[in-house]
C-alpha cells in the first residue's frame, strides 16, 4: 500500500481535483488493504470544495454480511420443507445482490465511464469537474442480467416438483399456464432490453425531447404483441355512474393497446422530465417501485390475517390482508395471486438496483443515472402494470408526475419557449437554488402563450415578469414541479429540495391508496380486484 501522504496528493490532484491547499479536509484510511480518501466535511461543504467527485467509502463489513443472507434466500426453495411462494424466497434473495452488486460496480465501473467521454458536469455545483454519466447502463445490466438468472426459481418443473408430493405449490401455475406466463416474461425481458439500448443511445445522441416521447413505443412493442398473442383482455368495467348508458363491460378493442402504449410512453418520459438535481431521478423509481411492492403484498396470502376499515371513507366493505390461501385481497383467485407475483419479481430487484445506486446519487453526486435508468425503470413499471392488469392502479402512483407533466406541456409542445435545461437557478454565493426562468428577449410571446402563462400565473403555478409600460410578458418560471416547489416554498438547497420532492412523491402514494381501496368503492361495485 502506498504510504498515506503521498496517495493522497495524488488523489488532491486527480481529475484536476484541488481542495485549495486544505490538505485537513480529508483523510486516508485503510479499507481491505487499499487506501481510500476519507471525506471529513458535510455535503453542503463536499459541494462547495468540489471534494462530492471523490467516491463514497463502501460499507464492507454490511455488504460481505448481506452475500450469505442472499446465498440463503436463493437456495432456500431448494430445501425441505419447501416454503410457501418458494420463488419469491429467490426474488429477495437475488433483489439483495442487486443491491450489493450496483452498490460495488457503480463506483468500480465510474472512471471507464469517465475515459469513454460518458461524463457530465453537474449544473448546480460551483465546481466543475467531470462525474461519470449514464451509469443507469451499469443498474440496467445488472437488473436484467438477475431477472434472467431468476427464470429457472419461477418457471422450471423442477421447483414445483419439490412440493413433497403435493399436486401445486402455491404461486406456481400448471405447465400450459407456465409456458404462457414465460412468454409474457421473456417478452417483459426483451422490452426492458430494448429501453436500455433506446435509453443509451438517448444519452450517448442527447436526443432532443420532442423526438425522444415517442421512442418507449418501439421499446413496448414485443410487450404488446406478446399480449395480442396471448388473446389479452380488452375488456374495461363502467363506473357506476355511466352504466345505464355503456353497460357493465365495454370492449376498447384496438384503442386499449394504444392506452397501453402511451402508458409506457407516460412512465418512461414522466420519470426523465422531473429530474435535473441529485438524486431525483432514482429517488422516484425508488418510492414508486415500493408502493407497487407494498400494494402487491395486499394480495399474498401470508399466515396471519387483519382488516382495514375503510368507513371514513365512504367505502362500506373493509380491506382483508393476508389469513388462508382464499382470504386477503385475492379473495381465493390464484390467478390474481400470479399476477401480483409477477410483479413482485420485477419490482424487488428494482428496489435493489435504485438503493444501491442512491447511495452514489445523493446529494452531492458522485455518479449521474443518464436517460438509461428513466427508460428502464419507467418500463419496468410498464410491464408490471401491463402484464399484471392493475395500469390505473400503477398510474395513481403517479401522481406527482402528471401533475409535472401537465405542467409542462406548454413548454413541451412549443406553446410557451422550453430552454435546453429547466433545472432550478443555482446561487453559488448562498448555495440555494431558485426558481430558473424561460426569457422572451428575442421576440415577445405569441398570444396563445401569454394566454395560457396568465393562467398558470393565476393559479399560482407560474411567476410573470411584466414590461410596466405595455403588460407584456418578459420573463416567466419554468413549468417544472421542482421550480413550482421553489416558487411556493422559497429558495433552498437542493439536497432539501430534492427531500422536499421524495416526500410530495410520498404524499402522492398514501393518496393514491387512498382513493383505490376507499373512494373507488363511490363509482365501482364489487370486489375491485
Amino acid at each position: 500500500m502506498q504510504h498515506p501522504s503521498r496517495f493522497k496528493t495524488q488523489l488532491l490532484r486527480h481529475d484536476e481535483f484541488v481542495v485549495e491547499n486544505s490538505p485537513e479536509l480529508v483523510e486516508v484510511v485503510a479499507i481491505n488493504g487499499r487506501a481510500v480518501l476519507k471525506l471529513k466535511l458535510d455535503p453542503d461543504t463536499q459541494a462547495r470544495h468540489g471534494a462530492s467527485t471523490i467516491p463514497r467509502p463502501l460499507p464492507s463489513i454490511l455488504l460481505i454480511s448481506l452475500i450469505p443472507v442472499a446465498s440463503w434466500f436463493v437456495i432456500r426453495p431448494l430445501l425441505d420443507p419447501v416454503p410457501q411462494l418458494p420463488a419469491l424466497w429467490a426474488s429477495v434473495g437475488f433483489s439483495i445482490f442487486a443491491f450489493v452488486a450496483t452498490l460495488y460496480l457503480v463506483p468500480a465501473l465510474g472512471p471507464t465511464f469517465v475515459k469513454a467521454n460518458l461524463k457530465g458536469k453537474d449544473l448546480l455545483k460551483v465546481y466543475s469537474d467531470p462525474i461519470p454519466e449514464s451509469q443507469g447502463l451499469v443498474c440496467a445490466s445488472i437488473y436484467i442480467l438477475l431477472l434472467i438468472l431468476f427464470i429457472p426459481f419461477s418457471f422450471s418443473t423442477s421447483i414445483a416438483s419439490l412440493s413433497g408430493g403435493r399436486s401445486k405449490i402455491e404461486g406456481l401455475l400448471g405447465a400450459a399456464s407456465l409456458h404462457h406466463e414465460l412468454s409474457v416474461y421473456l417478452s417483459s425481458l426483451l422490452s426492458l432490453l430494448m429501453a436500455t439500448l433506446l435509453g443509451f443511445l438517448d444519452d450517448v445522441f442527447d436526443i432532443r425531447w420532442r423526438h425522444k416521447l415517442p421512442i418507449p413505443l418501439i421499446a413496448a412493442i414485443p410487450l404488446l404483441m406478446v399480449y395480442y398473442a396471448e388473446g389479452g383482455n380488452t375488456h374495461v368495467v363502467v363506473p357506476i355512474p355511466l352504466r345505464p348508458f355503456l353497460g357493465f363491460l365495454v370492449n376498447l378493442g384496438p384503442l386499449y393497446y394504444l392506452y397501453m402504449s402511451l402508458l409506457s410512453t407516460f412512465t418512461t418520459n414522466s420519470i426523465n422530465i422531473l429530474a435535473g438535481i441529485n438524486g431525483s431521478e432514482v429517488s422516484q423509481a425508488l418510492i414508486i417501485a415500493v408502493s407497487v411492492i407494498i400494494n402487491d403484498l395486499l394480495y399474498m396470502p401470508w399466515p396471519f390475517d387483519f382488516r382495514i376499515p375503510m368507513h371514513l371513507l365512504g367505502n362500506q366493505i373493509e380491506v382483508e390482508v393476508g389469513g388462508a390461501w382464499h382470504a386477503g385481497m385475492a379473495y381465493g383467485s390464484i390467478e390474481l395471486v400470479d399476477r401480483h407475483l409477477f410483479s413482485l419479481y420485477f419490482m424487488l430487484p428494482l428496489v435493489g438496483v435504485c438503493l444501491g445506486f442512491m447511495y452514489h446519487n445523493w446529494y452531492p453526486a458522485r455518479a449521474f443515472p443518464g436517460d438509461t435508468l428513466c427508460y428502464v425503470t419507467g418500463m419496468a413499471f410498464s410491464v408490471v402494470g401491463i402484464q399484471a392488469h392493475f395500469s390505473k392502479t400503477l398510474l395513481l402512483f403517479f401522481i406527482p408526475q402528471i401533475f409535472n407533466f401537465l405542467l409542462s406541456c406548454p413548454q413541451l409542445f412549443g406553446i410557451v419557449p422550453c430552454p435546453r435545461h429547466r433545472v432550478p437557478r443555482f446561487a453559488s454565493d448562498t448555495n440555494l437554488l431558485h426558481p430558473s426562468k424561460t426569457v422572451f428577449d428575442k421576440r415577445p410571446p405569441t398570444r396563445l402563450a401569454s394566454l395560457t402563462l396568465r393562467i398558470f400565473a393565476t393559479l399560482g403555478l407560474t411567476e410573470l415578469t411584466m414590461d410596466p409600460t405595455n403588460e407584456v410578458v418578459l420573463e416567466a418560471t419554468n413549468l417544472t414541479i421542482l421550480n413550482f416547489l421553489l416558487l411556493r416554498l422559497g429558495p433552498m438547497n437542493e439536497k432539501k429540495l430534492v427531500q422536499v420532492l421524495m416526500c410530495t412523491q410520498i404524499a402522492g402514494s398514501l393518496f393514491a391508496f387512498t382513493i383505490r381501496y376507499g373512494l373507488a368503492g363511490l363509482v365501482y361495485d364489487g370486489d375491485r380486484r
